[in-house]
């Protein structure tokens, strides 16, 4: 269905961070919403790359050797294999590109997996 998606509205229908919400579906990648607050786990994806888009606030993505600030209006792509861990210190909106196969923890093992995920 074409429909255009409005990413203020879309953020407004949630508050929960670290649960990332299904927007989109192109090529069979999904665009996905999610808040971050805190510290999530230092994982890696062994086959996907994540694009990681900041709508709003300031993401920062530790590597095991340095740490990269994503701005609003800034995007970091992961390239899979690479270890790393996002960092929101104040509430970030994000817009993930990554194919649908890709669970938000990656190998790690973490009661923030998120296997299903929602539709809004």
């Amino acid at each position: 269905m074409m429909e255009k998606v409005n990413l203020s509205q879309k953020f407004e229908l949630f508050t929960e961070h670290w649960s990332p919400k299904i927007v989109g579906e192109l090529n069979g990648q999904h665009v996905k919403l999610a808040k971050l607050l805190g510290e999530f786990v230092w994982h890696k994806h062994d086959v996907e790359d994540e694009l990681f888009f900041v709508v709003k606030g300031v993401l920062q993505m530790e590597f095991r050797d340095k740490t990269v600030t994503i701005n609003e209006n800034e995007f970091l792509i992961v390239p899979r294999g690479v270890e790393h861990r996002p960092v929101a210190p104040e509430e970030v909106w994000v817009m993930l590109f990554e194919p649908a196969s890709t669970l938000n923890t990656g190998d790690a093992d973490s009661e923030l997996k998120k296997e299903k995920l929602d539709r809004i």
